[in-house]
């Protein structure tokens, strides 16, 4: 006759916890990560890069005997309303696109974060205002400001358009600078470093980024998203690259006539690369901001 009185408390639990089975590190490694995602997005981008040497034939030559093909052996992804590879295309205008929606991207995120770190910093009175002014900045649809801007700069190209796409996306990320400047603007290094005469910049750069930087990053990444999806809006509608220029949007402006033709490809493979690019993107960016919320919530 056993004494159960004495049995250890938890013990069955271990032994359950024990008898199931335990995942692997690699699991644990890649668990709960965008991996596929980022697999992918990196497959794009290579082919993006490395356009030149798998570029089947040139991306702006109109093979008139070919026009409205359908894919083929010779034609990978067929041919459009003017004859171009559609598969050489897409590696050629892809670059374009990615060139885009990095660099207006990269002047966007300068933008908000030398407003948002000067509104963090500022007294008062002055960090009212400039909240006040990028909240009206907020307000005003992105579409509309940069279709006045471009229309402002005329004919548009990939500068311009870069350009104009970073002087409308940055309010967002500039509210998150000034919040988290605002964190930190008290702490004793950010102190002794005014009261060893150091400037802006260097306070900024030297020890305000260091902290928001992981904050902004998730951010960052949604931005290159929201200036691929402007600049693919834009060449739908006919005010944004023009048809010679190839890009992702400027190929998709075409759908019109490939409607009328029934040639599916010319819409159906430029909008899935889109897509698929999107998609990525915007898996990778979610991550970031739930790595970003759990590690505040773990402080």
């Amino acid at each position: 006759m056993t004494d159960r009185s004495f049995e250890i408390v938890g013990a069955c639990k271990n032994e359950e916890q024990n008898a199931l089975p335990k995942k692997s590190a690699f699991k644990k490694m890649f668990e709960g990560k965008p991996v596929l995602s980022v697999i992918i997005l990196g497959g794009i981008l290579l082919g993006c890069l490395c356009a030149k040497w798998i570029m089947t034939k040139d991306p702006t030559y109109m093979d008139l005997l070919n026009y409205n093909k359908a894919p083929d052996g010779e034609f990978l992804f067929g041919t459009d309303t003017m004859g171009r590879d559609i598969f050489s295309m897409i590696w050629y205008g892809g670059r374009i696109s990615l060139i885009i929606g990095v660099l207006s991207t990269v002047i966007s995120v300068f933008i908000a974060i030398l407003l948002g770190a000067f509104s963090g910093l500022s007294p008062q009175w002055l960090d009212n205002l400039l909240m006040r002014f990028t909240e009206i900045f907020l307000s005003i649809p992105s579409l509309l400001l940069v279709v006045l801007l471009q229309a402002i700069l005329g004919k548009a190209n990939v500068l311009s358009l870069s350009l104009v796409i970073g002087l409308t996306s940055w309010t967002s990320i500039a509210k998150v600078v000034r919040t988290e400047v605002r964190q930190i603007r008290n702490s004793e290094y950010v102190i002794a470093s005014r009261c060893m005469g150091g400037g802006f910049f260097h306070i900024l750069w030297k020890h305000l980024a260091p902290n928001f930087i992981s904050t902004i990053m998730f951010m960052v990444i949604m931005n290159v998203r929201s200036a691929i999806i402007s600049e693919s809006t834009l060449s739908f509608m006919g005010i944004g690259l023009p048809v010679e220029v190839i890009s992702w949007g400027s190929m998709l402006s075409l759908s019109e006539k490939a409607l009328m033709t029934n040639s599916w490809w010319i819409i159906v493979i430029p909008g899935a690369f889109l897509i698929v690019t999107l998609l990525c993107l915007t898996n990778i960016g979610n991550y970031m901001r739930k790595n970003v919320n759990r590690k505040e919530s773990n402080l």
